[in-house]
């Protein structure tokens, strides 16, 4: 198989990831560094990243973790903020996250060892909805609501897909929304409310498909029971 589809079946990282490791050339395969699209022989061959040993996985795991804020969803972070691995340090098992919360958005965040599940779970074919809770600055009208549910440019140039609105509630100066949407661009919910004028205090997820955060506090985990496995890979036809 090709190194980076090794990486990822050993749950060292994700394919994506596993390509800029090679490219990087801090993989080796057999005391050779690798080159992209190189060839492994799981029985046979000897893979290094960074001096460690790479094996593929025997036991898969399955993680849901209530990411509280001031996390970085990483593996590891050259400014030494604390990354959601040390939430789940307990866990014998290499895992990393499944797609990507913001350092200030708390909230729903998987982490596996199924490289095979990671990538069908961020591609964007999928489209698996996630949903969130969003406190922003300033009453929303339903115009602006429109907005948001057919589609709004951000980066300058990228029109969002369209989003559902579940649910909108108001204080005396900011607005609460509940909302889902089928992407995950960089801090996307952040920058469409921003396109409509109102910047974002609070922003939680709190679901993901059928996957949700009942009986969990911040910073606390549990592994995925076997009948929510079979439903998440029913659902991205693994």
């Amino acid at each position: 198989m090709k190194i980076q589809k090794y990486l990822s079946l050993a749950g060292f990282c994700s394919r994506r990831k596993g390509e800029e490791l090679v490219a990087q050339g801090k993989v080796k395969i057999n005391d050779k560094i690798a080159a992209t699209g190189d060839l492994v022989n799981e029985k046979k061959d000897l893979v290094i990243v960074d001096n460690n040993r790479v094996k593929l996985v025997e036991k898969k795991v399955y993680i849901l973790l209530y990411k509280p804020k001031g996390y970085i969803t990483s593996t590891d972070d050259p400014q030494g903020r604390k990354t959601v691995l040390s939430l789940v340090s307990d866990v014998k098992e290499r895992v990393y996250p499944v797609g990507r919360l913001d350092y200030d958005t708390e909230g729903l965040l998987l982490l596996t060892n199924d490289g095979e599940l990671t990538n069908k779970f961020t591609h964007p074919r999928h489209e698996i909805e996630k949903f969130y809770k969003v406190k922003c600055q300033g009453r929303i009208n339903k115009n602006e609501l429109v907005l948001l549910e057919n589609g709004i440019v951000i980066d300058k140039n990228y029109l969002t897909k369209k989003a559902n609105i579940y649910n909108v509630g108001f204080s005396d100066t900011n607005t609460l929304v509940s909302i889902g949407i089928k992407e995950g661009k960089n801090r996307q919910l952040r920058k469409m409310f921003e396109a409509i004028g109102h910047e974002v205090i609070a922003l939680k997820r709190y679901r993901i498909g059928f996957l949700d955060l009942k009986n969990l506090k911040r910073g606390q985990y549990r592994f995925l029971s076997k009948d929510e496995i079979y439903a998440l890979k029913k659902l991205l036809k693994l």
